[in-house]
């Protein structure tokens, strides 16, 4: 049976500062894996298995660049392959474990868990304005016990702000307000357009500038789970939906969300903003404002997950909020169909049909 994540993909293993020269195990779409950083600041992201005897390395140690298994002290390099056995002076040549493809981007160590051939940094989904001078901010990263795909979901309709966010970033006009759906080979953009409305109290504390403004959330979603949100409020007359945010404040959520399990997920996010940029305080403010916002998402998804999982047979109904999700859901579908084709029943099955 296959997963429900596509193997040929870019996916977040960690923020660029979590990687250091220290063995980092994490699992990745089932995938167990141990990262850690070179002498010379290069990431190597290894199965997290050693040949001999299945123990994991990283319950090893590093010597230098060298990882030594913490069960017999087989010694590997950083492509993985053994160079040291215990007792004996030849290698078996097939002693290696799997290297993983690794690119550092816009703050985030990417792994590619599937055919090394197909791993093209170009794929890498675009998050840059996670380490654009012309936008600050920070974020972190949350283990939700649910399926990535729900964490999706819930970024591709943000009506739920409304309920589950009132206190914050949300308001009746979230809820109410006309939204439009497009959609690519492997992207699906939301667009919602509030017009003249009472800005939420996060909002209002950004722009500090009173009465009626004009609100907007632009949702991209890249397959297979990356979700940058195009946010942010002007006074309303200025120009905005026009296309001059300059009255304005503005800011992206930016979200990737990696598969650890069919049921757990790694959920890296940050908040960055185009106005105040060098005030740490405010960037500090609003992370741990964020983190708040987005712990209220964790309660709500996680619950969803353990109904699911007490009522199995159970299927969704969607309403006309849930478009932007069943697009994204498709997109996805289509990348794990395509990776998992059907497969033809024996010639001998075949004939006796």
């Amino acid at each position: 049976m296959s997963k429900p994540f596509p193997m040929n993909a870019w996916y977040a293993a960690g923020w660029d500062a979590d990687i250091k020269h220290a063995l980092l195990p994490r699992t990745i779409c089932g995938k167990h894996v141990v990262m850690y950083r070179t002498g010379d600041g290069e990431v190597v992201a290894l199965e997290d298995a050693c040949w001999h005897r299945l123990v994991p390395l990283s319950k090893g140690r590093l010597d230098g660049d060298t990882l030594i298994c913490g069960y017999h002290g087989l010694k590997y390099n950083a492509q993985g392959r053994c160079t040291f056995m215990p007792s004996q002076e030849t290698i078996n040549p097939s002693a290696c474990v799997r290297a993983y493809p690794v690119v550092e981007r816009h703050r985030f160590v990417w792994l590619w868990m599937g055919d090394p051939a197909l791993a093209d940094p170009a794929l890498v989904p675009d998050m840059h304005w996670n380490h654009d001078p012309a936008w600050a901010g920070d974020g972190k990263t949350i283990h939700v016990k649910c399926d990535y795909r729900l964490v999706v979901d819930n970024l591709m309709d943000l009506t739920h702000e409304t309920f589950v966010h009132g206190s914050s970033i949300g308001n009746e006009a979230v809820a109410e307000a006309p939204f439009d759906v497009s959609h690519g080979e492997k992207t699906v953009t939301v667009t919602r357009w509030m017009k003249g409305i009472d800005a939420p109290p996060f909002w209002a504390k950004q722009l500090q500038k009173p009465g009626p403004v004009d609100r907007w959330q632009i949702i991209r979603f890249e397959a297979p789970c990356t979700v940058n949100i195009d946010v942010g409020v002007a006074p309303t007359g200025t120009g905005a939906p026009e296309g001059d945010r300059s009255q304005g404040v503005n800011g992206y959520v930016l979200n990737t969300i990696t598969p650890e399990t069919d049921k757990t997920c790694h959920y890296f996010w940050a908040f960055v903003r185009n106005h105040r940029l060098t005030e740490q305080r405010l960037t500090t403010e609003i992370r741990d404002g964020v983190a708040g916002i987005f712990h209220e998402d964790e309660i709500i998804l996680e619950a969803q997950q353990r109904a699911m999982d007490e009522n199995p047979d159970r299927v969704f109904y969607n309403l006309n909020i849930d478009a932007g999700a069943m697009w994204a859901r498709r997109v996805i579908d289509r990348m794990v169909a395509k990776e998992n084709p059907p497969q033809n029943p024996p010639q001998h099955l075949q004939a006796a049909e």
